[in-house]
């Protein structure tokens, strides 16, 4: 019974219960702290849900980066949360400020941030696996050699802010309530523990949609090209738009799928991946395999 409601209602109560809670929220005093409260209580239904039906239960077990992925969570969230604070004066110093849609109801606001944020995120992270000196920042995420929740928060910070300010610029510029920002960065956290989630839930048709676990692990099959789709954040449609998306129902997924094949002993710790992208270029390349040679996808795309 557990492990039936976790499989069909995980994503439920994340999408809709934490996201909801985050918009009904969203006015409270002091705000930034629910937030707050509301991703880390996230972050435990993530783990709860991980443990009762596990995807793979090895991946379950830290193997040495357990407290590297705590700094770059503890990290990359403060960061963000800390960015919706100077949303105000932004939105002040910008000369499109007024033109923001504040007379639409809250939640369709919201939806306007989403998708916007959506395209944003999609282009800078397809362009990351395109541009070189992008890509070796952006490589710390593609490191992880098991597939978990805590993996979405799991990024350079620098690679993350540059994600961040693509998805969001035109928001800002446009004069983005503070009050969405923070519902938008609840909403932001939520997808990338779905995205990652080492648990074996399902969605049905809306798996070829919305950019969750099952479509996002093609993204990190290590070998050559292979990671070069399913680049959404939110959702799958610009994957489908620009022909990036991939997915076979028929693939299992193991640790040995995961990984750089280039860099197979890509760092493991925090302040020595911080430091990895500024090593010499070409230390990581995406589109070369271990030994060199073309690989072909054994993924179908459409």
């Amino acid at each position: 019974m557990t492990k039936t409601l976790v499989r069909y209602g995980y994503v439920p109560l994340m999408l809709i219960g934490i996201n909801g809670a985050a918009i009904g929220l969203a006015h409270a005093p002091w705000a930034e702290l629910l937030m707050a409260a509301l991703i880390i209580a996230a972050i435990g239904l993530s783990f709860m849900a991980e443990r009762v039906l596990p995807y793979t239960e090895d991946w379950n077990t830290s193997i040495g980066d357990g407290r590297r992925d705590v700094a770059h969570a503890f990290i990359n969230e403060t960061s963000l949360l800390l960015t919706v604070l100077v949303i105000p004066l932004m939105a002040a110093l910008s000369p499109f400020g007024e033109r923001w849609p504040a007379s639409l109801p809250f939640v369709v606001q919201l939806l306007i941030a989403i998708v916007v944020t959506d395209l944003g995120v999609t282009l800078a992270h397809l362009v990351s696996h395109k541009v070189a000196w992008l890509w070796r920042f952006h490589a710390v995420h593609h490191s992880v050699k098991r597939f978990y929740g805590f993996n979405g928060l799991m990024k350079h910070p620098l690679h993350g802010a540059l994600e961040l300010a693509a998805g969001t610029m035109l928001l800002l510029l446009l004069g983005m309530p503070k009050a969405v920002a923070e519902v938008l960065t609840v909403c932001i956290a939520v997808q990338l523990l779905l995205q990652h989630s080492n648990a074996d839930y399902r969605t049905g048709p809306l798996r070829k949609m919305l950019a969750l676990n099952e479509g996002h692990r093609f993204h990190h099959l290590k070998w050559a090209g292979i990671g070069d789709v399913n680049f959404g954040l939110f959702t799958l449609v610009w994957d489908h738009l620009l022909r990036t998306f991939s997915f076979d129902p028929q693939r299992r997924f193991s640790s040995d799928d995961l990984g750089m094949a280039a860099k197979p002993s890509y760092p493991v710790g925090y302040l020595a991946q911080l430091a990895e992208p500024f090593r010499a270029t070409g230390a990581c390349q995406l589109k070369t395999s271990a030994d060199g040679d073309s690989v072909q996808t054994a993924a179908s795309r459409s």
